[in-house]
């Protein structure tokens, strides 16, 4: 698994700031340059766990990839019930946290110029509710959730066909310019929806253009757009999970201080 920096966008248009918090994850190892960042940051590799010495590939990571500060930090908001949560919870409880829309909106400035921070908190069960919407987050992105077997876009149009022009109008996304192939029941928010500084359902057949379309290329594509779509829909609920548990910060307000001082801390 893997995360990255996160970067805010220059303001636009009506001097509003587009955030992008560039996180993903992998089940290997990523090159540098996967997040576009343009002269904005670095992307990093932070392996969830780590393995004896400096063998990534071994196969036998056995250690968990957080600082000791960091553990610290969650000790004490947990107490003992730290040892009720797993890493994959800590790192799904912080990879759904950071795709919050509020937490985005509300830290926005001090995301411009630092690492995002890791709200901590005492209550388990907040923690748990939030690491279960980011377990779902993780599935979509690696493309492992059962939910990309419903395919709502629906290719029309011929056999095989060849990325010539790429556009979206009324819901579709074309493949060329006299709009006779291409997929339907993209939702506009799907189509704009932007990961790691690309606009995923352009930037995927952008980088196939000229080429042909084969039927796995085709139900590919339509995974990425549920994927994209359950997303959107996860992180809205995120926000309504948190809302319920006291809203931010008011979930977090006992835990201010750890707040402030636990960046979410690994090794890269």
């Amino acid at each position: 698994m893997a995360d990255a920096r996160s970067a805010i966008d220059r303001p636009k248009g009506n001097g509003l700031s587009l955030i992008h918090i560039y996180f993903g994850v992998s089940r290997v190892p990523i090159c540098h340059g996967t997040f576009y960042l343009g002269n904005k940051g670095q992307d990093y590799f932070a392996p969830l766990f780590l393995s004896p010495g400096d063998d990534l590939l071994s196969g036998s990571a056995s250690e968990a990839n957080f600082t000791p500060k960091f553990a610290a930090a969650l000790s004490q908001a947990l107490g003992a019930k730290a040892k009720a949560i797993s890493p994959e919870d800590i790192f799904q409880y912080a990879y759904a946290a950071f795709y919050s829309p509020t937490y985005r909106n509300r830290y926005a400035e001090l995301l411009k110029i630092d690492f995002p921070r890791l709200p901590l908190t005492g209550n388990l069960e907040l923690i748990r509710a939030v690491a279960r919407l980011g377990g779902k987050l993780v599935a979509l992105h690696l493309l492992e959730s059962p939910l990309l077997d419903n395919l709502p876009a629906t290719y029309t149009g011929p056999a095989g066909p060849e990325v010539e022009k790429i556009s979206h109008t009324g819901g579709t996304v074309w493949l060329d310019k006299a709009q006779k192939r291409g997929f339907r029941d993209v939702p506009e928010a799907v189509w704009d929806f932007h990961m790691g500084g690309y606009q995923v359902c352009e930037k995927w057949l952008k980088d196939r253009k000229g080429r042909t379309l084969s039927k796995d290329d085709i139900g590919h594509y339509q995974k990425i757009v549920v994927a994209l779509s359950e997303t959107l829909r996860l992180m809205k609920e995120i926000d309504v999970v948190i809302e319920k548990h006291g809203g931010w910060p008011g979930a977090f307000q006992s835990m201010q201080n750890q707040f402030d001082a636990a960046q979410v801390e690994t090794r890269q």
